[in-house]
């Protein structure tokens, strides 16, 4: 087994190295890495149903979605990412407890007790640590996971949707939990690549035939083209995944407004504004148009309908505190 310390950072770069190296290598795969401050989405999820649109907009966070499945989870700097990629049997490919194993025994060996609950969690006390993931491509198996060790916990909460009542769609739903870092049970890593640093010498030291392993020029050259081509576009982020439903009523110039949108491909294909006779011209403009902030702020631009910014953001509020114009928030 290859066992590779990411030296980047980026997020689009880690999630298209992990891609790359299960669909383009036979190899073994253990990689540990850590992403700037990012929200990333489960394969068939809806960005703005499961995220805090106003609050990622407001802080520049940026949404990736990844090829797994899953519900949505927050990175920063005090997260660890472990992968594991792997060749498998046909009919044993997805196993989370087999790959969140050797993630238990490493924190037993410090002292942490954490055990593997539900489908895909791993808790110490009874608060989630752990969220997992797994994605099968032929006989190969993509298991990757993040391990919150001095995670920001208040940015998390604020990055995720607390109610998703308004939208409606077969897209996969998140499963929030109550979360908690591990660096005060973790006292002897002083910060997080301490800590990283310590998992991987156990993996090496425990793991059959781990090696280390640095990637090849190649292999950052064939990551970053598809970090270019997929994982930065919005077309894979924010459009892909399944059609859905957003309904809202909102007070508007003394005028009680019923909005619905139903979107497909991330674009308005059609949308109802009853109530108001100043933003019924804007019904037919909006058609078309992509259902993300920047874009309902142009057509208001273009009908010369004059707002403030923390007029846009909560105009189409229904929680006053984290929804965004329109729920961008979806």
């Amino acid at each position: 087994m290859f066992c590779i310390t990411l030296e980047s950072t980026d997020p689009y770069f880690n999630l298209a190295i992990e891609e790359h190296l299960l669909r383009n290598k036979k190899e073994d795969y253990l990689i540990l890495g850590i992403n700037s401050s990012s929200v990333i989405i489960g394969k068939h999820q809806t960005p703005h149903r499961e995220i805090n649109t106003r609050f990622i907009t407001d802080h520049k966070i940026p949404l990736l979605r990844r090829i797994t499945g899953g519900g949505t989870v927050y990175h920063d700097a005090g997260n660890l990412n472990f992968t594991f990629i792997k060749q498998s049997e046909p009919g044993k490919q997805i196993d989370f407890r087999k790959y969140t194993q050797p993630v238990i025994d490493f924190l037993a060996s410090e002292g942490v007790e954490a055990r593997f609950e539900g489908k895909n969690d791993l808790k110490v006390d009874g608060l989630k640590i752990s969220g997992n993931a797994e994605h099968v491509h032929h006989n190969r198996v993509l298991h990757h996971g993040t391990l919150l060790f001095s995670t920001s916990l208040d940015i998390l909460r604020n990055t995720l949707r607390k109610d998703t009542s308004h939208y409606t769609s077969r897209a996969v739903e998140s499963n929030p939990s109550s979360v908690t870092n591990l660096n005060a049970r973790l006292s002897r890593f002083k910060d997080i690549f301490e800590f990283r640093l310590g998992m991987m010498d156990y993996f090496i030291g425990n793991l059959p035939e781990a090696i280390e392993y640095k990637l090849s020029e190649q292999d950052i050259f064939e990551a970053e083209k598809i970090a270019g081509t997929k994982y930065k576009t919005w077309e894979w982020n924010w459009a892909y995944g399944p059609e859905y439903q957003f309904f809202n009523e909102f007070d508007f110039s003394g005028d009680k407004v019923r909005c619905r949108l139903y979107v497909r491909e991330g674009i308005i294909r059609d949308i109802v504004l009853e109530g108001s006779s100043v933003l019924a011209k804007i019904e037919e403009k909006l058609k078309g148009r992509r259902h993300m902030v920047e874009d309902l702020i142009e057509v208001f631009k273009e009908e010369s309908i004059m707002l403030s910014k923390e007029e846009l953001y909560n105009f189409f509020n229904f929680l006053s505190v984290t929804l965004c114009l329109l729920c961008v928030t979806l």
